[in-house]
């Protein structure tokens, strides 16, 4: 792996760790696809460092486990404005 692509894994995964940062929050800081966050998270960050890989997946988890919570406030707040 290219040393740009290791930091940039090694630094999603912290930012995500720091902020509960969704993977959408995470690309967009990060100027790359949601695709490419979600691939550097779950599957490169697994043979750079194990321990963050699961910190990083703990917050993932989380996440997902209250999208469809997110969602249904942005479509309260949506419907509020109008």
């Amino acid at each position: 792996m290219k040393k740009y692509m290791e930091e940039r894994v090694i630094e999603s995964a912290n930012y995500i760790i720091e902020h509960n940062a969704t993977v959408r929050q995470t690309a967009k800081q990060f100027g790359v696809s949601k695709s490419t966050v979600h691939k550097d998270v779950t599957e490169r960050l697994e043979t750079i460092n194990k321990t963050l890989a699961r910190q990083a997946r703990k917050v993932l988890d989380i996440n997902k486990s209250e999208r469809h919570i997110r969602g249904g406030l942005a479509t309260k707040e949506k419907y509020l404005h109008r």
